[in-house]
């Protein structure tokens, strides 16, 4: 089973720190060895082309993350079936749940509270943002779409070969 806490405590802290905003550790991501972090990080602030990245370069399970991370049912329920209990308590303290975040406080998941709370504070400030009246929206998320469909279809191709 895949899922965040396969990195080093060091790389989660920094994933942290690039989903607050600082460049400097997005920079550190994405030079290091797990770039994946730093496409990860820009797909929870609403990067599409990140999106895209993490499904061609065979990490859908984090932009799926992202998802569940903005409350999309589906991708949560994908979460809870695929990825360890730690990724779901991480995706619904992002969404405030109670629940999950005394369930990570209780297991002494600190890194996991901090990058929820950090993941909960940009979806906030991107509400407000969206919520303005005049900010055009056109279309939003149509490329990670795609290859979320493009990806649903290869796994179902893999499971047809695997069963022949």
């Amino acid at each position: 089973m895949k899922g965040l806490e396969q990195y080093d405590v060091k790389l989660l802290l920094a994933l942290v720190k690039s989903v607050g905003g600082r460049t400097d550790f997005f920079k550190v991501l994405v030079q290091g060895p797990h770039p994946e972090l730093a496409a990860f990080s820009n797909a929870i602030r609403g990067d599409d082309d990140a999106m895209v990245w993490l499904f061609k370069h065979k990490f859908a399970w984090l932009a799926i993350l992202s998802n569940a991370c903005d409350g999309d049912e589906k991708a949560i329920a994908w979460v809870q079936r695929n990825l360890t209990k730690v990724n779901m308590m991480y995706a619904l303290a992002a969404k405030r749940n109670e629940q999950a975040v005394k369930w990570l406080y209780a297991n002494k998941l600190e890194i996991f509270l901090m990058l929820a709370r950090e993941t909960e504070k940009f979806l906030i400030y991107q509400e407000k943002e969206y919520a303005w009246p005049y900010v055009m929206h056109f279309g939003g998320h149509v490329r990670a779409a795609e290859e979320l469909t493009e990806w649903k279809k290869q796994q179902e191709h893999d499971k047809e070969r695997q069963q022949n």
